[in-house]
């Protein structure tokens, strides 16, 4: 079999040991597809990528004012942690606002990325517990919309709870697509995930990014996204962690681009500069193409410069490890978008012909 048609190859040594399809959407401001490969129609279950979506309703609500929130939790509201002990103290401190504990959190625990915290646990001998979930940010954001509301916490879960369904209005109309067609099943934390097709989510990201943009969004909306957008770029520690692909990411670009990968090999991301917003799918749900893909993007639009891709780059060529940590490989994209138009990007501007 010809495994150089394939667009992100796992190499072993010189040979290539396993292979990825990928699926991408680039979206311009204006909504008009800029670029593809793979299928940009794909429905897509968006993942933790629907995070920024999520939060959208407790920005709405006022609760950021009502309880003095920052930034930095508003990025925590959007995050996929590492369950670092910034992150915990963090989560804590937002339910004390609430007068809430981490009884409250229904996101279940996990065993964190972050093994520090882990093994230090373990030799406390202490449990687990939901503070550690890397859903954790997202569900304490959620506690905060329904108690600024006045809704009922005990099943802010569920899929026909308010909040649920106020979330579901902000994701059908910041992607533009049909509210009744927008089908949900379970995320791994127990709350809604929402299957949309990759333009639309793309298109979601570029409202993110640039929401003065969207003609027709309302100005609350529009300062809404503008708020949770600021606040991930600003504090993308918070976002993921330590060594973590989002974090660099946005890290690199100091500020310009907002991002948020989910699980199955879900990641999205877009340039506050020129507005595109960008989602992909590893197919087999593979994470390990993503940052690979996601960087590849990046270089084929032109956006940063090669210092920040090479600063970069281990996301870009990632390398295969062994068990003593030598590289023995490496993950790389062999893919060109498709563009559906001539385009250019010049001092932060997209044009198209």
């Amino acid at each position: 079999m010809d495994h150089s048609t394939k667009p992100i190859q796992v190499y072993r040594g010189k040979y290539v040991e396993s292979t990825h399809d990928v699926h991408i959407a680039v979206v311009t401001p204006t909504g008009e597809l800029l670029a593809y490969y793979g299928d940009t129609s794909r429905l897509t279950f968006a993942r933790s990528s629907m995070k920024p979506l999520q939060a959208v309703p407790i920005v709405e609500s006022g609760a950021m004012e009502e309880y003095h929130l920052s930034e930095r939790e508003l990025a925590l509201f959007c995050a996929s942690h590492s369950g670092e002990k910034v992150h915990r103290e963090a989560v804590a401190k937002v339910l004390e606002k609430l007068n809430l504990n981490e009884h409250h959190l229904q996101c279940g625990t996990h065993i964190p990325r972050d093994m520090a915290s882990y093994n230090e646990l373990i030799k406390a001998g202490k449990s687990l517990t939901p503070f550690f979930s890397n859903c954790s940010g997202k569900h304490s954001g959620m506690l905060v919309g329904c108690v600024k509301q006045g809704l009922d916490i005990d099943t802010y879960r569920d899929v026909t709870h308010p909040y649920q369904q106020q979330i579901i209005d902000v994701i059908a109309n910041v992607s533009d697509f049909v509210r009744e067609d927008i089908m949900t099943s379970v995320d791994g934390c127990g709350v809604p995930v929402h299957r949309i097709p990759l333009y639309n989510l793309a298109l979601a990201f570029s409202r993110l990014a640039v929401p003065g943009q969207w003609g027709n969004g309302s100005e609350r909306r529009k300062d809404a996204l503008n708020q949770i957008g600021k606040a991930m770029a600003t504090y993308p520690e918070m976002v993921a962690g330590t060594n973590r692909f989002d974090t660099d990411l946005m890290k690199a670009f100091g500020g310009r681009i907002v991002a948020k990968g989910g699980a199955e090999g879900v990641h999205c991301f877009a340039d506050k500069e020129t507005g595109i917003g960008v989602a992909l799918k590893v197919g087999d749900g593979n994470a390990r193409g993503t940052s690979v893909a996601s960087m590849e993007v990046l270089k084929q639009l032109n956006i940063g410069t090669p210092d920040i891709w090479e600063k970069l780059e281990e996301y870009h060529e990632a390398p295969v490890l062994n068990a003593r940590k030598e590289k023995i490989g490496a993950i790389k994209a062999s893919f060109e978008l498709n563009y559906l138009t001539r385009r250019g990007i010049q001092n932060g501007t997209v044009t198209i012909d």
